[in-house]
């Protein structure tokens, strides 16, 4: 091999270990960078199961309570029932009520005109 070959066997050399030197560092960075991400979104999951676990904590006293007001409510009507008899009964506690006043008009309407017509 002459020097001149030689030569350029070594600039043909160097120009290959720097482009493997360049690829291997653009490889790095993307690997870093998709390591990056993949950090990101495992904060992202954690973040993201805290907040699902804090939903699971509020859903769980919200089934609490509403089977309190299921029950609260349940006592109520026994006392909404009460009130509704009561509402019918002075429903018709009314009616009677007007009748005996309808009647009572009527009996003093005959005792005025008993009064205001002289004996014959």
């Amino acid at each position: 091999m002459s020097g001149e070959e030689e030569k350029e066997r070594d600039e043909l050399a160097e120009s290959l270990k720097g482009l493997f030197s360049n690829l291997s560092t653009i490889i790095k960075a993307e690997l870093q960078g998709t390591n990056n991400q993949l950090e990101l979104l495992e904060k992202m999951n954690l973040k993201v199961a805290e907040e699902y676990k804090g939903f699971g904590d509020v859903a769980s006293r919200l089934r609490v309570f509403v089977e309190q007001l299921k029950s609260k409510s349940g006592n109520f009507y026994e006392y909404v029932q009460q009130i509704d008899a009561i509402e019918q009964q002075v429903t018709e506690f009314e009616a009677v009520i007007s009748l005996l006043y309808k009647y009572v008009s009527l009996l003093e309407s005959k005792v005025q005109y008993v009064y205001q017509v002289p004996p014959p």
